[in-house]
């Protein structure tokens, strides 16, 4: 099947990435900036409720992917039926949470709490099919790298949208693209090409942390992913205080948002002649080398910040389209295709979410333990949040990269 795997194919799979963006970037960094700018909301209360929300949905993921391997045995129209209901789950979270109710401090928390958690559940049902879904197709490593980079394509482009929608329209239309989107993507979807069913055991999902590449893998994972959410966390509150430019936070996140998605045919061609492991390695460098130079950068540098993020969004590109094609291959090498996709990306996505979680319930509460509060832009506050937004993700990467050589580049890419 993914032999087969052309532009058509990757249409109709990968278009339903597009509307999951839309929830990712208002969720992951919209979110924090909205509460504590529109509702008074303190950086430590809304980190603890982040972190906590975030940990609860990522404890949920191994058990969805475990269901969802028993789903992609059945019917396909029980699969597609599943996902229609998380897809209007997610849609009703998405609205109750950039529209709340009420406005009483404490209120405001439980409501944020509350429908974080509906929203993560449909976001988790979804992202976890449709990966589990392109994994099952099977292929070489270019094979899969092309299938998951049509996936983050489509969610890039989603993602550009919806870093332009919420300041240009508001939240209204934000959600309301949402739906439309999610609709397009579940008709689309419903005419991709899937892999036949296999009546495999259950108990296949059990032998996840039983493979060494897996855990080699997500150490990698954890580590690059928290590098990646900290400044994907902070990344409004840098540009509003330590850059001064509001007025360029459109064209920052669209610049690196488009970037990452031009970059994806450049790394297919890398990871072709260097592997996967390689031109990963390659990202992190890159990501490194962008934002130390962010660093050196003060009130109305925007053009320079605008270069910093085309080459963290290049670095993007290569987060996106290889870990998760990697992951495919050690499920292959483990011998457990067609069994445990699902299970593999529930662990998968937990440990996404943590690396979010990490970053805003960590992130958050430093600064404000050293003396940053939206606005303040004395000398110590603006340190603070320099070191927080590029010195502290270059040591991270530094560490991520350290990890893939000695898991996977030294051995040649490590057996499973």
């Amino acid at each position: 099947m993914a032999a087969e795997f052309g532009s058509g194919a990757g249409l109709r799979y990968g278009a339903l990435g597009f509307a999951l963006a839309f929830v990712a970037l208002p969720l992951y960094v919209g979110l924090p900036a909205h509460y504590a700018a529109q509702f008074g909301v303190p950086l430590a209360a809304l980190g603890a409720v982040l972190l906590g929300a975030r940990l609860l949905d990522a404890l949920v993921d191994p058990w969805i992917g475990r269901l969802c391997d028993r789903w992609l045995n059945g019917p396909p129209r029980r699969v597609l039926g599943l996902m229609v209901a998380a897809a209007l789950l997610l849609t009703g979270g998405f609205i109750g949470l950039f529209f709340p109710a009420v406005r009483e401090p404490t209120a405001l928390l439980a409501w944020c709490t509350g429908f974080l958690l509906l929203t993560y559940l449909g976001y988790s049902l979804l992202s976890v099919l449709h990966q589990a879904w392109g994994a099952r197709l099977g292929g070489s490593a270019l094979q899969q790298t092309r299938v998951v980079a049509w996936r983050e394509g489509f969610a890039l482009g989603g993602v550009i949208v919806a870093s332009l929608l919420p300041a240009l329209l508001g939240y209204t239309a934000t959600a309301v693209a949402l739906g439309l989107s999610l609709a397009v993507g579940l008709l689309l979807l419903n005419r991709a090409p899937r892999a036949s069913p296999r009546d495999e055991p259950a108990t296949a999902a059990t032998l996840v942390w039983r493979t060494p590449g897996f855990r080699r893998l997500l150490a990698v994972f954890l580590l690059n992913g928290i590098a990646a959410a900290v400044p994907a966390t902070l990344l409004l509150f840098f540009v509003r205080d330590r850059l001064q430019t509001p007025e360029a936070e459109g064209l920052y996140l669209a610049a690196y948002f488009i970037a990452a998605a031009l970059s994806l045919p450049m790394w297919l061609r890398v990871v072709a002649r260097l592997g996967q492991a390689r031109a990963w390695g390659l990202a992190m460098l890159l990501a490194v080398a962008a934002f130390a130079w962010a660093a050196l950068l003060g009130a109305g540098d925007r053009l320079a910040f605008t270069v910093v993020c085309l080459a963290s969004g290049v670095a993007l590109g290569a987060d996106l389209a290889i870990p998760g094609a990697m992951l495919t291959r050690v499920i292959q090498r483990a011998g457990l295709a067609g069994q445990a996709e699902g299970a593999f990306f529930g662990w998968w996505n937990a440990a996404n979410k943590l690396n979010l979680a990490l970053a805003a319930g960590l992130a958050l509460p430093l600064l404000q333990a050293l003396g940053y509060a939206p606005g303040r832009r004395d000398e110590a506050a603006l340190q603070a949040l320099g070191f927080a937004y590029c010195a502290l993700p270059c040591v991270l990467k530094l560490g991520a990269a350290a990890l893939l050589y000695v898991f996977w580049i030294r051995p040649k890419e490590a057996p499973p």
